[in-house]
C-alpha cells in the first residue's frame, strides 16, 4: 500500500491571501486614524488569588491613543488605589495581589477605552473572578453494605469551586480505582456499581477533587464497601436460627435493567452552538447490561459522535441547531431491557454573520457599515458611537443608521470615527469595533521592492501588491520592463492588488511591475518570479513482508530541482522514527536491522524543500510463528472420545493454516508426545477418538506459513478404562536363524494399544501343507520366540494374538515363514563364456535344482580374476572381482576387463545363509586392444638442424606393438601450427635423431604406440633447434625420474645451469586436457615428493625453473601402485613402543646424572671415544677417502660441496654418478614409500647399498627412521 501526497509552498500562501481579504484595508501607522483594540482579556476571566491580577488592552492609532477603564458600569479612577497601575503606553491594568491586596475586593465587570483625536474604541465587559477550591464539608460517612449483585452508587458530592473541579476515584495507595462495564464514574462524579461482587469489598474508596487553577487536590474521607456473599450470609443465618427455623437467603438472581441515572423515562437538555454535548445513562442489573445509543427519527451525526465511559457516555462535538431532537439511551440483558428519552434543544449565543470592518473613505465619499448576527434566539442589534450609543451621540450629517447598517454620504475629514455593534441575547454577546477614517492620500504601495518570490512549476504564483490611498488606488500589472498590460484568463486579479498565476511555467519567470494610481498620483513596483521544477520521488517505498528478526529495506529515491536543497525524514505511523540503532537512515532508504513486532506499521518518506514537499507511505507487516494456543479445555468425556477446544494465539499478521493435536501417555510413557491428528486454523473444536488404558493429557501447536508455534500448556488429564485389545501384533514373520530353528518375531503392541494391564501374547505355529495340530505358548510382553527342532527350510503357518486380563484380542491372521536355511549343496553346471570384445565378455551357467539351494535362492555370484597379460610374462597380484546378479538368473555381463589378458571365472549360487560350492574355474582370454600412451618422450641433444627422441613403451600395451607414429610440425612465433609430418617407427626402437630441421626453430611433437587393432593415445612435446653450433651446456633438466608408491611418488632431476634456480614440479594424468597443477620445490633441491595422488592412475611429469622463460624438462609419464591394505603399524603409537621409549630415556637421565657427578670428581667418562666409535652417519662429517658424504649443504649456502658429493663443482650431474637410482630401492613403480619419501626398502627388500646415502628429502621423517636413528 502506497500513499502520495504533495504539498506546495504556493498554496500555502495562497491560503493566508484568502485569509487576508477578508481583513479590511489596512492603514499605515504614520497616517491619522482612529484607534484599533488589539489584545484584550478574555470575558469571563477567573483569575488566581494568589497573583496578581493583569487585565489586558492594547490599542494602535494615530496619534497614540489614551485609555480609560469603568468598573461595574462607572469610572474607575485607577490614581486613587495604590495596588492598581497602568502599563507605559498601554492600557494594561496590574493588580497588585501578592503585597497585600485581596483578589475578591476586585471582583466585578471592567471596560477598557481606547481614544484619540479621531475617535473612541472599547472593549468587551471583562468579568473578573478569583478561583475557589473550597474544602470538603464534614459528614459522617457510614458503611455500606450490600449483597452480592445488587446495585450500588457512592457518591462524591465535591465542593463547589470556580471553576469545577475534575473528580476522579483513587484507593490509600493512590492507584485509581479500576472501572469497567460494571464499574465507572458518572458525568457528576459519582461511582456507579451495576452490580456488587465480592472482590468490591474494600475500606478505601477515596473521591479526589482537582481544582486546576489553585492547582490543588481536595481529597474526600474513605467510603467502606462490603459485600455479603449467599455463601457467607446463609452461613451467618444458620448460625443464628434454630434447626426447626426455615432458613436461607436466596441465592444470587439475575435482574433485568434498572436506570440508575437519569431517573425516569425522560428528560430535558439543553446545550449551546459550538459546544460540547454529553448525555449519560448509567444501568443496574445482572448480567451488566449493555448501552446502546440512537436519535429518534434521524441518525447520530457521523464523526462527530463519540462514546465514553464504556459507552454510558453519548459525546456529540461542535453541535448546531441540527442536533436538537430526541435521543434515546437502551440498557439490555439477557433478561430485559430499560430505556430513556432525553430531549436535547439547542440555543445559541451570538455568532457573526458580517462583523463591520473598518471603513476608509476619502472626503466626498460614500460608504456603509454592516453589521449581522444570528443566534437562538435572535439578537439584538444595537449601534455606539465611539463608545456612546448613537442616539446620544454627536449629529453628523453624513450617516443614517438603517437597523443593522450605516450608510455613509459624502463624508468629511470631521466623518471620522469608531462605531460600536452590539449583538445580544440571553446566552451572550458580541461587540465589534470598527472605524470609519476620511483620508485624502496619494498611493503608496506597501510591498517590497525586488522582492524575489519562487515557485514550483504547475502550481499558483501568488505576486504581492499591498498598496494603501484614499480614494482606494487602482492596480494594474505589467511583464518586463517595458511590457504590456497584463489581461486575460490566464491571470487572476485580486482586490488587494495581488496577481495570481494559477498554472505558473517556466517561461513564466521574470521581472513583474504593480502600478497604483489614484487621482492625487501614481507610484509602482517591481518584484521578481522564479519558476523551480517540482520534487519528486521517482522510487517509492513499496509494500514489505518481513519475518520477525529479518531485515528490511524502504527506497525513496528523489529527483529535484538543482537550486533547491531538499531535506528528507522519515516517519513512523506519522511520528519520528524510534530512537533506535536499529534504525539506519541513509541518503535514499530507511534500513531497519532485526525487526520486531513493534516496528509494524506505516512508515513514510517526506522531501521538504524550501518550496514544496512531497511523501510517500508504504505498509511494512512483521510477520512470525504464531503465539501458542491457550485454555485448552475437554468436555464430553466418553470411553472412546472426549472433545478438545482451545483459544488460538496471536497469528502475528500470517494466518494460521492448521493446527497439530498431540498427545502424552502419563501411565506408560510419560513425557513423550504423539501425534494425534490436525485440523484447519478455522477451527478451534475437536472430537478425538480414544484408547482403553491411556491416561492422556493433550497439546495444540498452532501453524500458518512461518511455521510451528511452541505447544500450548498441557490439557487437564483424562484416564480412559481399561478393556481387552483391540488389535493383535503387526509385521509377524517366521524366519529361522540356523538351520533346526523357527525364529517368529513381531512388533509389540505400544503402550495404550493394550487397552489394561497384564499384556501377553499367544504364540502359535503349525506345520504347512502337513495335518498336524496348532501347537501354541503364551510369553509375556516380548517381541521374539524361537522353536527348536525343526527340519530345515520348511514352510511353517505362524499366528500372534494378543491378551491382557480382561481378555483376548479378535482372532489373528495367519502368516507364511520358515524354518532356518542351510549352505547350498551344489555348484552351477555348465558354466560357459563368450568374448564380446577385448573389455566385455558374457558368462552362462545352468540353475541349480531348487531343492539344493536349502533356503531362500537369492541369486548367483560370478568371481573372475585376471591371470597374466598376454603381452608381457610378469605375473601380477591376484585381485579377485565379483559379480553378483538377483534372483533365478542364468547368465551376465562382465565389464571392465583388460584386453589381450588371460581370466579365469566361477559362479556360485547363493541363498540367505551364504554361497555354495564354486563350480571348476573356467579359463577365457581377451583380444587384444590399443594401446595406452607411451610412458615418455624425451627430447635431447638439440643442433642446428636435429633432434634427439626417446621414450618409454607404453605401461599397458593391451596387445603386441606393432610400430610408433611420430607426428610433429614446427611453430612460429605467433604460434601458428607448420606442415605435419608423419613417422612410422619400429615398435623395438626407443630412440630417434630426427634430421634435416630448421635451426632456431620450436616443433610439436605428437607420439603414440599402435597394436593391430589400432593407435592408442598420444602424448605431445616441444623442443627447440639452437641458434648455432656452440652445445648449451644450461639451463637444462634432464634425467627427470620418479618412483611411485599407491598415493605419492618421489621425482628426482639433473639440472645444468646458473645457480638460485627455482624448480616447480608439474603434473597431471596422463592422456587428460586438464591443466597441469603445479608444486613449488622449497630451496635448490633436486628432488620433490608428490602426494594425494590416486591408487592405480598413469601420471604425467615434468620439472621447470622459475625465472627462466617457457625452460622445462621433457614430459616423464609414470604411474601409481594399485591400493592394498595397509599392513603397516605405526609403531610410535604402540603401547610397547611408547613404554621402551620412556625406559630408555630414563636411563640415559641416570647415565647422565652419573657422569656429571663423575665429571665433578675429576673423573673421566670416555664419552667422546664412544661418541667417536659409533659416529652416525647422517650427523657427523664424513671422511673425504672413503666416498661418504660430508657436511649436507643447500644450494642457498653458497658454499662449494666437499669431495665426495654428488654433485660436482660445475653444477652439473654426470650420468655415470646417478645410477644409484632411487628406483632400485623398491620393484619397479610398486616399490613402497612412506607419505614423506623415505624408503621402506631400505630396511627390507634389496640390500643396503654401500656407503649409504642420506635421505637429501627436507620432510619430516617416518616413525620407522626415527627409531633406526635413535636407537
Amino acid at each position: 500500500m502506497m500513499r502520495k501526497k504533495s504539498v506546495s509552498a504556493s498554496k500555502a500562501s495562497l491560503v493566508l491571501f484568502l485569509c487576508q481579504m477578508i481583513s479590511a484595508l489596512e492603514v499605515p501607522l504614520d497616517l491619522s486614524q482612529p484607534p484599533t483594540i488589539t489584545q484584550q482579556s478574555p470575558k469571563d476571566y477567573i483569575v488566581d488569588p494568589r497573583e496578581n491580577i493583569v487585565i489586558q488592552c492594547e490599542a494602535k492609532g494615530k496619534p497614540p491613543p489614551s485609555f480609560s477603564w469603568t468598573r461595574n458600569g462607572t469610572h474607575f479612577d485607577i490614581d486613587k488605589d495604590a495596588q492598581v497601575t497602568m502599563k507605559p503606553n498601554s492600557g494594561t491594568l496590574v493588580i497588585n495581589i501578592m503585597n497585600g491586596g485581596k483578589a475578591e475586593a476586585y471582583e466585578g465587570v471592567y471596560q477598557c477605552t481606547a481614544r484619540n483625536e479621531r475617535g473612541a474604541a472599547i472593549s468587551n465587559n471583562i468579568v473578573i473572578r478569583p478561583s475557589r477550591s473550597p474544602l470538603w464539608t464534614k459528614e459522617k460517612l457510614e458503611p455500606n453494605q450490600v449483597r452480592e449483585g445488587d446495585s450500588l452508587v457512592l457518591h462524591c458530592r465535591p465542593p463547589v469551586g470556580l471553576p469545577p473541579p475534575i473528580i476522579f476515584w483513587m484507593d490509600n495507595a493512590f492507584q485509581r480505582l479500576p472501572q469497567s462495564e460494571r464499574v465507572s464514574q458518572g458525568l457528576n462524579g459519582d461511582l456507579y456499581f451495576s452490580n456488587v461482587q465480592p472482590e468490591d469489598t474494600r475500606e478505601d474508596y477515596i473521591c479526589y477533587a482537582r481544582f486546576n487553577h489553585t492547582q490543588t487536590i481536595q481529597q474526600k474521607q474513605p467510603i467502606s464497601v462490603k459485600v455479603f456473599s449467599m455463601d457467607s450470609l446463609n452461613d451467618t443465618i444458620a448460625a443464628n436460627l434454630s434447626d426447626t427455623d426455615i432458613y436461607g437467603a436466596k441465592p444470587v438472581t439475575e435482574r433485568q435493567p434498572v436506570l440508575l441515572t437519569p431517573t425516569g423515562s425522560t428528560s430535558t437538555k439543553v446545550e449551546l452552538r459550538g459546544n460540547v454535548l454529553l448525555l449519560e445513562c448509567i444501568a443496574a442489573g445482572l448480567p451488566t447490561p449493555v448501552i446502546r445509543w440512537i436519535k429518534e427519527g434521524g441518525e447520530l451525526p457521523a464523526n462527530r459522535t463519540f462514546f465514553e465511559n464504556f459507552k454510558k457516555t453519548l459525546k456529540i462535538i461542535d453541535v448546531s441547531e441540527a442536533d436538537s431532537g430526541n435521543y434515546k439511551c437502551i440498557a439490555r440483558n439477557i433478561l430485559g431491557s430499560a430505556h430513556h428519552v432525553i430531549s436535547v434543544t439547542v440555543k445559541a449565543a451570538p455568532y457573526w454573520i458580517t462583523a463591520p470592518r473598518n471603513l476608509v473613505l476619502s472626503p466626498g465619499e460614500d460608504g456603509t457599515l454592516i453589521c449581522r448576527a444570528n443566534g437562538n434566539p435572535k439578537p439584538n442589534i444595537s449601534w455606539l458611537a465611539n463608545g456612546v450609543p448613537i442616539a446620544i451621540a454627536p449629529e453628523d450629517p453624513s450617516r443614517k443608521v438603517d437597523g443593522d447598517t450605516i450608510i455613509f454620504s459624502h463624508v468629511q475629514e470631521r466623518s471620522s470615527a469608531v462605531y460600536q455593534c452590539n449583538a445580544s441575547n440571553e446566552y451572550g454577546y458580541l461587540l465589534a469595533n470598527a472605524f470609519v477614517n476620511v483620508l485624502a492620500e496619494p498611493p503608496r504601495i506597501l510591498t517590497s521592492a525586488n522582492k524575489l518570490y519562487q515557485v514550483i512549476s504547475d502550481s499558483p504564483a501568488l505576486l504581492d501588491c499591498a498598496y494603501f490611498g484614499s480614494p482606494k488606488p487602482e492596480i494594474e500589472w505589467f511583464k518586463g520592463v517595458k511590457g504590456s498590460i497584463l489581461r486575460g484568463n490566464e491571470y487572476i486579479f485580486h482586490d488587494n492588488g495581488t496577481l495570481e498565476i494559477p498554472v505558473a511555467q517556466k517561461d513564466s519567470t521574470g521581472t513583474y511591475t504593480c502600478v497604483a494610481r489614484n487621482e492625487l498620483g501614481k507610484i509602482q513596483n517591481e518584484v521578481q518570479l522564479e519558476v523551480k521544477d517540482p520534487t519528486m520521488i521517482i522510487k517509492q517505498p513499496e509494500y514489505k513482508v518481513v519475518q520477525r528478526y529479518g531485515q528490511v529495506s524502504f527506497e525513496c529515491i528523489i529527483k529535484h530541482d538543482s537550486t533547491l536543497l531538499p531535506t528528507v525524514i522519515w516517519l513512523k505511523d506519522n511520528d519520528e522514527l524510534p530512537d533506535d540503532e536499529r534504525f539506519l537512515v541513509g541518503k535514499d532508504n530507511l534500513t531497519i536491522m532485526n525487526v520486531t513486532d513493534r516496528d509494524d506499521g506505516t512508515y513514510t518518506c517526506i522531501v521538504n524543500t524550501t518550496l514544496d514537499s512531497v511523501s510517500a507511505s508504504a505498509v511494512l507487516t512483521v510477520v512470525a510463528r504464531p503465539n501458542p494456543p491457550f485454555d485448552l479445555e475437554l468436555t464430553g468425556q466418553l470411553e472412546r472420545s472426549v472433545e478438545l477446544s482451545w483459544i488460538p494465539g496471536d497469528e502475528n499478521n500470517s494466518p494460521i493454516t492448521n493446527f497439530v493435536i498431540e498427545y502424552e501417555d502419563g501411565l506408560h510413557e510419560p513425557g513423550v508426545w504423539h501425534y494425534q491428528t490436525e485440523v484447519p486454523g478455522t477451527q478451534t473444536t475437536v472430537q478425538l477418538k480414544l484408547s482403553p488404558y491411556v491416561n492422556y493429557s493433550f497439546r495444540v501447536i498452532a501453524v500458518n506459513e512461518i511455521g510451528r508455534s511452541q505447544p500450548s500448556e498441557p490439557s487437564e488429564q483424562y484416564l480412559t478404562k481399561s478393556a481387552s485389545p483391540d488389535e493383535n501384533p503387526s509385521n509377524v514373520q517366521g524366519i529361522g536363524s540356523e538351520p533346526d530353528n523357527l525364529v517368529i518375531t513381531w512388533e509389540s503392541l505400544k503402550g495404550f494399544q493394550s487397552n489394561g494391564p497384564g499384556l501377553q501374547y499367544k504364540v502359535s505355529w503349525r506345520q504347512k501343507d502337513v495335518d498336524d495340530e496348532w501347537t501354541s505358548v503364551i510369553v509375556a510382553n516380548v517381541s521374539k520366540y524361537i522353536v527348536s527342532g525343526t527340519p530345515t527350510f520348511v514352510p511353517y503357518e505362524i499366528k500372534v494374538q494378543a491378551l491382557n486380563d480382561l481378555g483376548y484380542a479378535p482372532e489373528p491372521s495367519e502368516v507364511i515363514g520358515h524354518s532356518g536355511e542351510d549352505l547350498p549343496m551344489v555348484a552351477p553346471g555348465n558354466v560357459q563364456v563368450h568374448v564380446v570384445n577385448s573389455t566385455l565378455a558374457k558368462v552362462h551357467w545352468d540353475p541349480v535344482p531348487l531343492k539344493t539351494v536349502r533356503g531362500h535362492l537369492q541369486g548367483y555370484k560370478v568371481y573372475y580374476w585376471k591371470v597374466q597379460s598376454l603381452s608381457r610374462r610378469s605375473r601380477r597380484h591376484v585381485e579377485k572381482k565379483i559379480l553378483t546378479f538377483r534372483g533365478n538368473k542364468t547368465f551376465g555381463m562382465l565389464p571392465g576387463l583388460e584386453p589381450y589378458s588371460s581370466y579365469k571365472l566361477n559362479v556360485r549360487v547363493v541363498n540367505g545363509k551364504g554361497e555354495g560350492p564354486a563350480s571348476p574355474d573356467k579359463v577365457f582370454k581377451t583380444p587384444e586392444g590399443v594401446p595406452s600412451s607411451p610412458s615418455f618422450l624425451k627430447i635431447t641433444n638439440p643442433t642446428l638442424d636435429s633432434l634427439t627422441l626417446e621414450w618409454g613403451s607404453p605401461t599397458h600395451p593391451n596387445g603386441v606393438l606393432t610400430s610408433y607414429i611420430l607426428k610433429f610440425q614446427p611453430i612460429n612465433n605467433t604460434h601458428e601450427l607448420g606442415p605435419l609430418v608423419e613417422i612410422r617407427i619400429p615398435a623395438n626402437e626407443s630412440s630417434l635423431i630426427l634430421k634435416n630441421l630448421n635451426y632456431s626453430t620450436r616443433y610439436k611433437f605428437y607420439f603414440n604406440a599402435q597394436t593391430s587393432v589400432g593407435s592408442g593415445s598420444q602424448i605431445t612435446e616441444e623442443a627447440v633447434t639452437i641458434m648455432d653450433e656452440v652445445q648449451p651446456l644450461y639451463p637444462r633438466i634432464r634425467n627427470v625420474t620418479t618412483a611411485a608408491a599407491e598415493t605419492y611418488a618421489n621425482i628426482s632431476w639433473e639440472y645444468e645451469g646458473p645457480d638460485h634456480a627455482n624448480f616447480y614440479v608439474e603434473y597431471g594424468v596422463a592422456g587428460s586436457k586438464e591443466d597441469w597443477k603445479k608444486e613449488i620445490v622449497n630451496g635448490s633441491r633436486s628432488f620433490f615428493v608428490l602426494k594425494g595422488l590416486t591408487p592405480g592412475t598413469a601420471y604425467k611429469v615434468r620439472v621447470g625453473a622459475e625465472g627462466l622463460s617457457g625452460f622445462r624438462s621433457s614430459e616423464d609419464v609414470f604411474e601409481t601402485g594399485p591400493a592394498m591394505a595397509s599392513r603397516q603399524v605405526d609403531i610410535a603409537t604402540q603401547g610397547w613402543f611408547i613404554g621402551l621409549m620412556c625406559a630408555v630415556a630414563l636411563l640415559i637421565l641416570i647415565l647422565l646424572i652419573v657422569c656429571f657427578i663423575r665429571r665433578n670428581k675429576g673423573g673421566k667418562y670416555p664419552v667422546k671415544e664412544k661418541e667417536d666409535a659409533h659416529a652416525d652417519p647422517e650427523i657427523q662429517p664424513m671422511k673425504e677417502d672413503d666416498g661418504t658424504f660430508g657436511e649436507y649443504s643447500d644450494a642457498e649456502d653458497h658454499k662449494p660441496l666437499k669431495k665426495g658429493s654428488r654433485t660436482p663443482s660445475d653444477r652439473t650431474v654426470k650420468k655415470e654418478d646417478s645410477d644409484d637410482s632411487l628406483v632400485d630401492y623398491g620393484e619397479g613403480v610398486n616399490g613402497q614409500f612412506n607419505e614423506d619419501g623415505s624408503f621402506i626398502g631400505q630396511y627390507s627388500g634389496k640390500k643396503e647399498k654401500e656407503p649409504a646415502e642420506g635421505n637429501e628429502s627436507s620432510e619430516a621423517p617416518s616413525p620407522v627412521n626415527a627409531m633406526n636413528s635413535f636407537v
